[in-house]
């Protein structure tokens, strides 16, 4: 391979990842926009295990860690078609969790970008 078509496949390499992460954030939510919507009768639900929950979390989450999501949906199916905020450490499993709501038939799901993280960085309130 010569050094253009080595650079030409760098630059595709990036570019497939900056689309990517994209095109997640464009199916995500901010922190603020997640409070807003939870004031207003939005679920909002923490994936993460109970040690990170327990650590701080936002207030009014609601906790289903993610390897129980599947075998616990029906506890939340009254908001199958109510907006649905998910978030967890980072985003990445709440990422995940959002997949498998949307997969299940929940209609206005949306992941928190940036999860607690993000939220705690923004300055909201966090129940310890």
């Amino acid at each position: 391979m010569t050094s253009n078509g080595f650079v030409l496949g760098i630059i595709a390499v990036l570019g497939v990842f900056f689309l990517m992460r994209q095109l997640q954030a464009a199916d995500g939510i901010d922190v603020t926009e997640a409070q807003k919507m939870n004031q207003n009768g939005a679920l909002l639900l923490d994936v993460r295990e109970p040690g990170e929950y327990a650590s701080g979390h936002a207030p009014n989450a609601v906790l289903i860690p993610l390897g129980q999501l599947g075998s616990r949906m029906q506890e939340i199916t009254a908001y199958k078609d109510k907006p649905v905020a998910v978030m967890c450490r980072s985003g990445r499993r709440s990422a995940s969790a959002t997949k498998q709501l949307a997969e299940a038939g929940f209609s206005q799901v949306k992941n928190v970008n940036g999860g607690i993280m993000a939220w705690e960085q923004a300055g909201l309130p966090v129940v310890r």
